[in-house]
């Protein structure tokens, strides 16, 4: 084969690696909160974290929400989502999420975005689709307030939605509960940062109907200590 036949493909070449080059594949592990959290009743161990493996416009998300009390495991989410770019702050994401609780276990399809909103507040929507026809609605909104490069405080607000009481799940349509925190961090380097705050929990409607029912508090504010990491 001459050199002139051997060109295009020497092009061809050199373009596909210069495009992988640009677009390589890429990990990244967040420890959002690794806290405990006093309360007047029992002190939970929390773990909040998520995991992407990907490209720029498109990933393999793993979110994680785990809570322990004396040792065990009282509840447990776990989202597996594929995520593409919508534009270069939002994703829009949709695969499972997994629920197991003491008394439960429940899967549900996942669809939501994900992204930067105006004035940087990290923010999220996801609606969940269960069996027998449940339906829920998760918004999510943080934001991070920087006193010097150091010193951030984040508040941040969870809100959760459904469309049907369950009464095994303890849950009632409607606004079913909230969550609401503040976190001052210290980051000794960007990632690794040690905090302290308080979180507020609180039931509405039936849901918290269910849980004065079974003698829990339909209300609860947390002191919380904690670790952020990355890598």
């Amino acid at each position: 084969m001459n050199k002139a036949a051997l060109l295009p493909l020497a092009l061809m070449a050199s373009a596909a690696f210069a495009h992988e080059s640009a677009d390589p594949l890429l990990f990244s592990a967040t420890v959002e909160h690794l806290e405990w959290r006093k309360s007047d009743g029992q002190d939970p161990l929390v773990l909040e974290g998520r995991a992407w493996l990907g490209y720029d416009l498109q990933k393999l998300w793993l979110d994680l929400d785990l809570e322990y009390i004396d040792g065990e495991v009282e509840a447990l989410e776990l989202q597996a989502l594929y995520s593409r770019a919508l534009s270069p702050y939002w994703d829009w994401q949709a695969g499972v999420r997994h629920d197991r609780h003491s008394d439960f276990d429940r899967t549900w399809i996942a669809l939501g975005i994900r992204g930067l909103a105006p004035y940087f507040f990290e923010s999220g929507a996801a609606v969940f689709i269960g069996e027998e026809g449940a339906v829920a609605l998760r918004l999510q909104a943080e934001y991070e307030i920087l006193f010097t490069q150091q010193w951030i405080l984040s508040p941040g607000l969870t809100l959760d939605f459904h469309g049907q009481n369950h009464a095994e799940t303890t849950t009632g349509s409607g606004l079913s509960s909230s969550a609401f925190g503040w976190r001052l961090r210290y980051e000794i380097r960007p990632e690794m940062a040690p905090y302290l705050g308080v979180h507020w929990q609180r039931k509405y409607g039936n849901t918290a109907e269910f849980a004065r029912a079974q003698g829990e508090p339909d209300s609860d504010r947390q002191w919380v200590l904690g670790v952020r990491f990355w890598f």
